[in-house]
């Protein structure tokens, strides 16, 4: 009986997989030219800001610092708390609009340009492996030897490690500031286990991410190729190869009836994953333009004009022209304009205190021996501006109320939630069906800052003490 045999596919399904299913790895050739520059320039820019947001400082709060642990996160100097959700919404629906506009004049000019997986991987770790394993050639000596420890190879995925693992504290800063990574950097892992393991969990997913799964990332993982067909339309700006100047292609210095493709196969060797541009819009590219500088220098090689590949449009490509105003070019600015504008306006006009009452954790109130009634509940003040206050709390409503509080002014530090325990008593006539409602104020330093009305509970009374009370009150009053 024979073996089974693997069936094999009629043609590769991924660029990384060959047809039989096994992995296929890829090696691009890096094509020099004005683009790379300029991918490299800008690549840079962004590593460079990466590094230094962690060291930088506005107002003297960090750049940017997602405090989960008090559920604070600092932007450019402004803190937003847990309270601020409308906030944090219409910033977040204001990059997703970002992002739609860009992808609709641009392509996938965030995949190709500033996603930290093309930079990182493009600009940091396929140079370093090129300069252990000598280039594509070199990588594939490796893989053929087969040698499960190759000197070369170990010696990449060191400095892989040591990379992975700086990137992972700067990350952490992020979230804990680069002090308190640094004082955890020279102690035991012992004194802060949380930040360690968070630290290991990102070194380990850079390594696999940057090791194994490489560009599987953008073609497998990441869902922004699957968006194309909802973002991009035929006017939008993608990188593209012109089939009508290009066909037929051919070899040969005899271009008789042939295009200006020469087949040379120079955009397929250097394409970070893997596909062939002249097949026309595809999932997995990236808009990296490396193919448009290695097929420029193959059209300078042959005499012919540059731009055979090139950022272009679909609808430029059928001959239909350019059309910059349509739907979505007008429908997102207008939509971006008018959510990131209620942004900054909410931003700008937010009270520089967000109060939130509470009540206790425990009964909701506790009769006295002496019949009156005491509700405890806690006032919860977020200082939101830039400097220390001093709030003070009063409760009105009734004049027989009383109110103790332990700290009264509340100190609160700048960008800092403190509460404050507030003990209200009334006499047990005050409360009709077992609620009265009062008016919580707080004050700034003599500065209005809010009246918020609270329900305090009480004993519900039956009717008939509910109406001697009342004719008593009445009674009172016609006196």
């Amino acid at each position: 009986m024979s073996a089974p045999v693997a069936p094999v596919a009629p043609g590769r399904v991924l660029p990384t997989l060959n047809e039989d299913g096994t992995r296929r790895w890829l090696r691009p050739k890096p094509s020099s030219g004005q683009w790379l520059s300029r991918r490299t320039i800008v690549a840079w820019v962004l590593i460079v800001i990466y590094l230094a947001i962690p060291h930088v400082f506005v107002d003297g709060k960090p750049a940017i610092l997602l405090d989960l642990q008090r559920r604070e996160f600092t932007f450019v100097g402004t803190t937003f708390l847990p309270t601020d959700t409308l906030l944090l919404m219409l910033l977040a629906i204001s990059v997703v609009i970002a992002i739609f506009l860009a992808s609709a004049l641009a392509g996938r000019v965030w995949c190709g340009w500033a996603c930290p997986q093309t930079v990182y991987m493009e600009f940091v770790f396929r140079p370093i492996e090129r300069f252990f394993e000598g280039g594509a050639r070199g990588s594939l000596q490796i893989d053929q030897a087969n040698r499960a420890f190759h000197p070369r190879r170990f010696a990449k995925h060191v400095t892989y490690l040591v990379i992975g693992s700086f990137l992972a504290h700067t990350f952490l800063g992020y979230f804990v500031g680069w002090d308190q990574v640094v004082h955890w950097v020279f102690g035991s892992p012992k004194a802060h286990p949380v930040g360690f393991t968070i630290v290991t969990i990102t070194t380990i997913a850079i390594m696999l991410d940057f090791v194994y799964f490489r560009e599987q990332v953008c073609m497998v993982a990441c869902p922004y190729g699957r968006w194309q067909s909802a973002l991009l339309d035929t006017d939008s700006l993608i990188v593209a190869y012109d089939y009508n100047r290009g066909e037929p292609r051919g070899l040969g210095k005899d271009r008789t009836g042939k295009g200006d493709c020469v087949a040379c196969q120079a955009c397929v060797t250097t394409c970070p994953t893997g596909i062939d541009i002249r097949n026309g819009l595809q999932m997995e590219c990236i808009h990296c333009t490396q193919c448009i500088d290695a097929c420029d220098a193959v059209m300078r090689k042959v005499g012919k004009p540059e731009g055979l590949i090139r950022y272009t449009s679909l609808a430029a490509l059928k001959g239909q022209g350019k059309h910059f105003l349509r739907v979505r070019t007008v429908l997102y600015p207008i939509a971006f304009a008018g959510v990131f504008g209620t942004f900054l306006y909410q931003l700008e006009f937010k009270d520089a205190a967000d109060i939130t009452l509470l009540g206790a954790a425990g009964a909701p109130f506790v009769v006295q021996p002496d019949g009156h009634v005491t509700n405890q509940l806690r006032v919860r003040i977020a200082n939101r501006s830039g400097i220390a206050h001093a709030y003070a709390v009063d409760v009105t409503g009734t004049d027989s109320l009383q109110v103790i509080a332990p700290m009264n002014p509340l100190p609160v530090q700048p960008g800092r939630t403190e509460t404050m325990p507030l003990f209200v008593t009334l006499p047990h006539d005050a409360f009709v069906e077992g609620v009265r409602t009062v008016t919580v104020r707080v004050t700034d330093g003599g500065k209005y800052a809010g009246a918020f009305p609270y329900r305090l509970a009480g004993p519900i009374r039956d009717k008939d003490d509910e109406n001697e009370h009342k004719n008593e009150r009445d009674s009172g009053k016609r006196q």
